[in-house]
């Protein structure tokens, strides 16, 4: 068997995706997720001027060779541009092997360790009030876990809250918004937000938070340490990974649990926080992590340290990342959660998907490969629109991470 043809599918059904097709001699064709939000054409051009050239002629089924072609072969290695391109191809790479040997994607690696995923839905609300409405939503859906975000008083934007409406969408279409931030008023709500919620809804419900990046180590320490009476499930990123010595701080400082890692891109941004045993979950998506090949590697050496996967799944991510996703937490022993935003209806007019939610949980049919595909005709129709993330200030204009 060998590549014989590639081409990378830029679409926005509501909003921008990015899908490797890579073809072979035998009419077996693959697809892999490549989408980075915000940098979706970056991505494009690294696939299309070298990647896919390079491919053509290659056994698909050489996933580890081929990893390692496009990984240790080139001397500028890393990065989330790179590692998103490396990812699309391992990923359209392992469904093309799954659909030659005619099984599904867990099967090849390790079989069922489960028959379904927990996931975790997202409560956004602008304020106290419209956050516990939110929670009750998600909770009627049969949702065990919830991750709450919350407006704050006296601050304009909160991250996860939209501003109408609509369903939260962080993008927006042109050059980036600019959202303002203020730590001492976030900290001296949360552990209020939190309270209310637990004496709302008991015990039961596992309860998240994503700090997104935004505290210095001693100020995520007493956000942490605060929160330990409403027994969070985890607290995500509650500093910038970059360093990561400053997980140490938290670490001494409190049990809540702490999940980090959706912007890392290798196994060796992990190095220290697993050795070290300074995290509880680790949220390198499949689809900028290397793709089925890397990520396994990072949850078997997370495994030993006794932590848990809690990948990234927002809606920026494709449903060939969310299906490949949920076929990997069927198949490792240690997983903890997976992160689900249902996407709009609009998206599932382009891809067919072969997934489903029920009583808070995801299951994945037993069809060979990954099991999702893509309507080349209906993507056409949607073409790339230019979309950013927003950028950060503090209320004096310093600024400051998003």
């Amino acid at each position: 068997m060998k590549i014989t043809d590639a081409k990378v599918i830029l679409t926005c059904p509501g909003r921008n995706f990015v899908t490797l097709k890579i073809i072979t001699d035998q009419g077996v064709y693959g697809l892999g997720d490549a989408t980075l939000n915000g940098m979706e054409k970056a991505v494009v051009a690294f696939l299309e001027s070298y990647c896919i050239p390079a491919l053509i002629g290659k056994d698909p089924r050489n996933t580890e060779d081929i990893w390692h072609y496009f990984y240790r072969g080139v001397y500028w290695k890393r990065g989330s541009v790179t590692l998103t391109a490396i990812s699309a191809i391992d990923m359209a790479l392992w469904d093309i092997k799954g659909k030659a040997l005619n099984t599904p994607l867990y099967n090849l690696i390790g079989g069922k360790s489960r028959d379904r995923v927990m996931v975790y839905a997202h409560a956004n609300g602008k304020d106290l009030n419209d956050t516990l409405e939110k929670v009750a939503r998600e909770k009627e859906k049969g949702f065990l876990a919830i991750r709450v975000q919350s407006g704050i008083p006296g601050i304009s934007d909160a991250y996860g809250v939209a501003k109408d409406s609509k369903f939260y969408e962080p993008a927006h279409k042109g050059l980036p918004n600019v959202e303002q931030w203020d730590t001492s008023k976030y900290l001296n709500y949360l552990p209020y937000l939190f309270g209310k919620v637990r004496e709302t809804f008991g015990t039961d419900l596992h309860l998240l938070h994503d700090a997104h990046h935004r505290l210095t180590p001693v100020e995520a320490a007493r956000l942490a340490k605060e929160l330990e009476p409403h027994h969070l499930f985890w607290l995500e990123d509650p500093v910038t990974g970059e360093l990561q010595e400053g997980l140490r701080l938290i670490r001494k400082q409190s049990s809540t649990p702490i999940a980090i890692g959706e912007v890392f891109n290798t196994i060796y941004d992990y190095t220290t926080l697993i050795t070290e045993q300074l995290i509880d979950y680790i949220r390198m998506p499949l689809v900028h992590g290397g793709g089925i090949t890397h990520m396994k590697k990072v949850a078997d050496f997370a495994s030993v340290y006794h932590i848990q996967t809690g990948f990234h799944g927002a809606t920026d991510l494709s449903p060939v990342n969310l299906a490949a996703a949920i076929h990997f937490n069927m198949a490792i022993n240690n997983f903890g959660i997976q992160e689900y935003m249902p996407h709009q209806e609009i998206v599932h007019e382009v891809f067919k998907i072969n997934y489903r939610f029920k009583d808070g949980f995801l299951s994945v049919d037993d069809t060979p490969g990954i099991g999702v595909d893509i309507d080349e005709e209906k993507a056409s129709r949607y073409p790339y629109e230019m979309a950013c993330l927003p950028v950060n200030r503090k209320t004096d204009g310093t600024m400051f991470y998003w």
